[in-house]
């Protein structure tokens, strides 16, 4: 198992209410929705629904992750049942003083120790811009 984690990023609001929006996935689909078209195809074709994203990735086609866990106010897992490897998405959230709340996103994933090299770059990245795209949530 390889473990991509993201650099922290922090919000500018108290941790119970970060954890109510992530926890709430739903809510990313309005943000979404609202964005102007050339911010929205930054983002790729993504769909949010209450416990789950699901992603379209060519040419793995879409995966679904499904929250797997949620232990408020610190932490949300989601996990993919439709991708090629097992692959885990968890949300660590960590209060810095009763009104900021660092946000550290982490990807667990099984992969061959060949293919590493080859997608571990774009798994490092694919954390760092989860934690930064809960940041803009938050802007």
């Amino acid at each position: 198992m390889a473990k991509y984690t993201s650099k922290p990023v922090t919000v500018s609001r108290p941790i119970s209410e970060v954890y109510s929006g992530i926890s709430n996935i739903g809510a990313y689909q309005e943000k979404l929705d609202s964005l102007p078209a050339e911010a929205r195809a930054k983002l790729g074709d993504v769909k949010f629904t209450d416990d789950s994203i699901v992603i379209t990735a060519p040419p793995v086609g879409e995966i679904c992750f499904t929250v797997i866990e949620r232990i408020e106010p610190s932490r949300v897992v989601l996990e993919s049942a439709q991708s090629p490897v097992p692959l885990t998405l968890s949300v660590n959230l960590s209060e810095k003083d009763p009104s900021t709340t660092e946000i550290i996103s982490e990807i667990d994933v099984e992969i061959p120790m060949f293919l590493k090299p080859m997608v571990g770059g774009k798994l490092q990245e694919a954390a760092d811009q989860f934690g930064n795209m809960i940041k803009n949530f938050f802007a």
